[in-house]
């Protein structure tokens, strides 16, 4: 798996680099075929039969983008994904021969952007070519969909990405957290990182990260929740309480709905973050959320005090 920029996406750059070489490229573009609801946000390409770009073209709309319609078949798809993705975009990875880069570097010293300037003028003078990548890929640079792709991890018998492939698993830094505790609780459909504590809680369709403290007779339901960087101590936690502060995790009693929480937030009991007035976007810093595509997003180490409603 690969987090570049806002784009997660697992490649084998092996065959990538491979394909490189079979074709005698100058430079290699990793393409992605997409549909038409997504074309129009990116740069598209055009290839020739022997997949050599010879066109781009930079989000285009209309009839400019019924113009970069390809046959990707010749990269790849089947017939019927050729006719569901009939464009091709640029994912931003490319590999150069080494002398061809130093040599284009040197000729567009005002060039700022390898995607827009640089590659797009180089298309007429080198050997440039596509390399089709048909597996996982999302875009997460908004709220919306790094929510959907964390929750789509959950997704049973097989979610649209595994941490689990024999071939290619996984792993988390090492963090030497103790098992997860769950006592009483109901979970279905979750995950659930390392060193947390559940307390008779119902928890669906959610993530939860490491050091995750949900109290009794809270309901957790498709949400993302990015744990905490440290333990409070139980001293600490039970003076906090009986003072009416609010200590680190979630309180007793409260319901979290379609919601990110982030780090070392702290909410209170009896809260419902549910974006009960269905608002789309709100910015709410200052009580320590906002509100994105509909997501109640809680702020890193914001404080949500007892009995408030979102």
């Amino acid at each position: 798996m690969i987090l570049s920029g806002d784009h997660l996406y697992r490649m084998d750059y092996r065959v990538f680099i491979e394909r490189h070489r079979q074709t005698n490229a100058d430079i290699t573009l990793s393409v992605l075929p997409i549909d038409y609801s997504r074309a129009s946000s990116f740069g598209l390409m055009k290839v020739d039969a022997s997949g050599r770009v010879v066109d781009f073209s930079e989000k285009p709309e209309g009839a400019a983008l019924e113009a970069m319609k390809v046959d990707t078949t010749t990269l790849g798809l089947s017939p019927a994904e050729a006719q569901q993705k009939p464009f091709i975009a640029s994912m931003g990875i490319y590999v150069f021969k080494r002398q061809v880069l130093i040599d284009l570097l040197k000729g567009m010293p005002e060039s700022t952007d390898f995607g827009s300037e640089i590659i797009p003028g180089s298309a007429q003078d080198y050997n440039v070519q596509a390399y089709l990548f048909n597996d996982y890929w999302e875009d997460i640079g908004t709220i919306e969909a790094f929510f959907e792709a964390n929750l789509a991890l959950t997704q049973q018998p097989q979610p649209p990405f595994s941490f689990y492939d024999e071939e290619a698993p996984i792993y988390t830094r090492s963090r030497y957290l103790p098992p997860s505790k769950l006592l009483d609780c109901h979970v279905t459909e979750s995950i659930i990182g390392e060193g947390c504590i559940l307390k008779n809680c119902q928890i669906n369709h959610s993530v939860l990260g490491v050091r995750s403290r949900i109290e009794t007779g809270c309901t957790i339901d498709e949400s993302l929740l990015m744990g905490a960087d440290y333990y409070q101590p139980f001293a600490e936690r039970a003076v906090g309480i009986e003072d009416s502060k609010v200590p680190l995790g979630i309180g007793e009693n409260t319901q979290i709905y379609r919601a990110i929480i982030d780090k070392n937030a702290r909410i209170g009991r009896n809260v419902k973050i549910v974006n009960k007035d269905r608002i789309e976007e709100a910015n709410r810093e200052e009580e320590g959320f906002y509100i994105r595509s509909g997501i109640v997003v809680v702020l890193k180490n914001a404080m949500i005090p007892n009995d408030m409603i979102i």
